[in-house]
């Protein structure tokens, strides 16, 4: 367990932040990388920790594994994983998570201190736009960081009206300041490579381990697809790291994974879903032993 609480993570971020105006090019090296450092998602200018942490394990119909813990105690994980120095939450209206965050920001974790993902799973511009504001009032937040659509597996999606439209009301947010960045996530390879390509994109979520789980392809496919993303500027955030829990029952494969994405070189940042405490502290001691190997 790494011994860090909040007041030494504090510290942290402002000398962090003072770095801030480099280019993503001038991000750490893979040997000096711990989960609590300060990553630049692609040219967007938007800045998280390494690790991030979800709230969508098994997620589905407003419910996940976290929110299933009860509210007190999927609050309370929250808190801790800021505490040991992550700034990145990964949400969904299909976890039914937003209000969990909102909760812990009244708590105890400042809205600044954070990088705030979410997705939606509607596709009409209306429902898009109504998505838009009923997401902030949920988190209780005046804008969001990053909103994605959900989990998409339409292999011609950027060619379809109806997400050309919703993007245009993406867009037409962050003008406004409501979001900083538009994003996606994908289920299907072909719409992975529509999302690499598409000048409409700032981030990608992706899924990617070094065996293939729940993947849209083989390592071997999907690896130049992201890497050409990144080179296009596109911040590139990982999941399925864990393959959804699929790893638990081989932990040495975890660190394997860990270490996999981490030597990707356009992998920015990385969410893993935890349902206890212990879970956090074993993902930062991985990331600390794959890079300081």
């Amino acid at each position: 367990m790494r011994d860090i609480n909040r007041r030494d993570f504090m510290k942290f971020s402002a000398a962090a932040a003072a770095g801030a105006a480099f280019p993503v090019a001038a991000q750490e090296p893979a040997a000096r990388l711990t989960a609590q450092t300060i990553r630049t998602l692609g040219n967007t200018g938007i800045q998280c920790s390494l690790l991030g942490q979800g709230t969508g394990m098994r997620g589905w119909n407003g419910g996940s594994d976290m929110t299933r813990l009860g509210r007190n105690e999927f609050v309370k994980l929250l808190e801790y994983g800021h505490d040991n120095g992550i700034t990145f939450y990964d949400l969904a209206d299909m976890y039914g998570s937003h209000s969990y965050l909102g909760e812990a920001m009244k708590r105890s974790i400042k809205r600044e201190d954070i990088m705030i993902l979410t997705k939606t799973i509607s596709r009409d511009p209306n429902l898009v736009r109504a998505d838009l504001e009923r997401f902030r009032q949920e988190i209780d937040t005046d804008y969001i960081d990053i909103v994605m659509i959900h989990c998409i597996t339409d292999p011609e999606w950027t060619e379809k009206p109806v997400y050309q439209a919703s993007l245009e009301v993406m867009h037409e947010a962050k003008a406004q300041g409501k979001i900083r960045a538009v994003g996606c996530s994908c289920h299907n390879f072909d719409s992975l490579k529509r999302a690499a390509i598409s000048p409409d994109i700032d981030v990608i979520l992706a899924r990617y381990n070094p065996f293939g789980i729940k993947m849209d392809d083989t390592v071997e496919n999907v690896t130049p697809v992201l890497r050409q993303a990144h080179e296009a500027g596109k911040g590139i955030l990982g999941m399925k790291i864990v393959g959804e829990g699929e790893l638990t029952r081989t932990p040495d494969k975890i660190s394997e994974s860990v270490k996999f994405v981490l030597d990707s070189g356009f992998v920015d940042a990385f969410t893993v879903g935890f349902t206890a405490q212990s879970e956090i502290d074993d993902m930062i001691t991985r990331i600390d032993s794959a890079t300081h190997a």
